[in-house]
C-alpha cells in the first residue's frame, strides 16, 4: 500500500487550469522530486496535499486513509514552505520546535531534538536568534528544521536549498538523503534545480503544463526522457537537437547529418522516413583532428575550460551550432578552426519531430 496516494487530483483558478488529473504514489520512506519549470503547478501540489489548498476533484490519500476533507492539523505532515514561514516573535529554537511543545513533550526532549536537528543543518549557533537576525539561508534551514523535527511520516519540502549558498546547498544534497531516510518519512520534495532533484529523489516526477510528463529514476529521465521537453530540462550544456529523416540504406540504417550520410543503430528501424529530432547530449559528441569513415567536418569556434570539462562550440558547414563536452582541462588548449567530429552512436535519442515524444529503439 502507497504511504501517499495522489489520485485524478484537478485543480484551477477561475478559467486557468493548473493541474489536470494528476496522479502520483509514493511507496513508504520514498524520496520523490516534483521537478518543472516555474509555474507549472509544483507547490500548488504540495499545498493541495497538505490541506493548505483545496482541491476541485480527486483525493489525498495517506497511508490508506483518505484525507481529501480533512484539515491540516489532522493530516500528520511536516512542510517546509518557500517563503519560510518562521514566527517573527519567536527565536529560531521555539520556532524549530513549535511542533513538539504542541504535542506538550517533556522540555529535556524537546531540548535534545532540537539541538540534534540543529547541529546537522548547522544552525546550533543562531537558535537564541529572531528570524529578523537570520540569513535567508538561515531562515530556510529554520524551516526545514521544524519540518524535521516531529518525525513526520509525510514530509513536503518547497524548495528547501533555494536560498542557502552553493557550498551549503552541496554539502546538503549529500547529506538530506541519509537523513531523510533515517527520519523514516516519506518525501515529497520540491526543486526547480535538476541537479539536486537527481541527487535526492528516488524518482523524480517532472511536472509540465498541469500534468506528469514522466515518473522515473534519475538515471531513466537522463537516459531515456520520455519527450523532447523532458530532454531539454535536463543537462548543462542542455541536449542538442538536430532534425533529420531515418533512411534504411544497404549499409543499414543512416541519416543525412552535416552534410554527410552517419549510421545510427539499426533498432531504431520504426523511425524510417519519419521526420525526427535526433537528440545528442554534449558528452555524447566526440572532436577529432583526422577524419575517418564516421566523422563529420566541423569548426571550432569557441573553447570554455571548466576545469572539470571543457565546453567547444562547434559549428557544421551548414552553420548548425553544436555543444560538446570533453571531461577534464586540457594542459594545451585546444585550437580553433577546423576539425572533424562524431557522435556515439549508442548514446543517440530520437524523438518524433510532431508529437516530441521518444521514438523508443527496438528490443535485441
Amino acid at each position: 500500500m502507497a504511504q501517499l496516494a495522489i489520485q485524478n487530483v484537478h485543480k484551477s483558478f477561475q478559467s486557468k487550469v493548473v493541474l489536470n488529473d494528476v496522479s502520483l504514489e509514493l511507496d513508504r520512506g520514498e524520496i520523490v522530486c516534483v521537478f518543472g519549470p516555474s509555474g507549472s503547478g509544483k507547490t500548488l501540489l504540495l499545498r493541495l496535499v497538505a490541506g493548505v489548498e483545496t482541491l476541485d476533484s480527486g483525493s489525498i490519500v495517506l497511508a490508506g486513509q483518505d484525507v481529501t476533507d480533512a484539515p491540516p492539523e489532522r493530516r500528520g505532515v511536516g512542510m517546509a514552505f518557500q517563503n519560510f514561514a518562521l514566527f517573527p516573535h519567536m527565536s529560531a529554537f521555539d520556532n524549530v520546535a513549535s511542533a513538539l511543545t504542541a504535542r506538550r513533550l517533556p522540555p529535556i526532549l524537546i531540548q535534545e531534538k532540537v539541538h540534534k536537528i540543529a547541529a546537522l543543518l548547522k544552525i546550533g549557533h543562531v537558535l537564541a536568534h529572531e528570524p529578523r537576525e537570520l540569513s535567508n539561508g538561515q531562515k530556510e534551514r529554520a524551516a526545514l528544521a521544524r519540518a524535521l523535527v516531529a518525525d513526520p511520516k509525510i514530509l513536503l519540502l518547497d524548495d528547501p536549498l533555494r536560498n542557502v549558498d552553493a557550498k551549503l546547498r552541496y554539502e546538503m544534497r549529500l547529506e538530506l538523503p541519509p537523513l531523510l531516510k533515517n527520519s523514516g518519512a516519506t518525501a515529497l520534495y520540491v526543486t526547480q534545480d535538476y541537479k539536486e532533484a537527481m541527487a535526492i529523489g528516488d524518482r523524480i516526477a517532472v511536472l509540465i503544463d498541469g500534468g506528469f510528463v514522466q515518473v522515473a529514476t534519475p538515471a531513466e529521465i537522463y537516459r531515456e526522457p520520455a519527450t523532447i521537453g523532458v530532454a531539454r530540462l535536463f543537462g548543462d550544456p542542455s541536449i542538442n537537437l538536430v532534425p533529420v529523416e531515418p533512411l534504411i540504406r544497404p549499409e543499414g540504417l543512416t541519416v543525412h547529418f552535416a552534410g554527410c550520410v552517419l549510421p545510427i543503430p539499426i533498432s531504431y528501424e520504426s523511425a524510417a522516413g519519419r521526420a525526427c529530432m535526433l537528440g545528442l547530449r554534449p558528452e555524447a559528441i566526440m572532436v577529432d583532428a583526422a577524419p575517418s569513415p564516421d566523422t563529420f567536418p566541423i569548426h571550432v569556434a569557441a573553447v570554455t575550460p571548466l576545469n572539470e570539462k571543457t565546453l567547444l562550440l562547434l559549428r557544421t558547414h551548414d552553420g548548425r551550432e553544436l555543444i560538446a563536452s570533453e571531461a577534464g582541462a586540457d594542459e594545451e588548449p585546444r585550437r580553433h578552426g577546423p576539425a572533424h567530429a562524431h557522435f556515439d552512436s549508442n548514446a543517440i535519442l530520437l524523438f518524433d519531430a510532431e508529437s516530441g515524444e521518444r521514438i523508443a529503439p527496438r528490443e535485441p
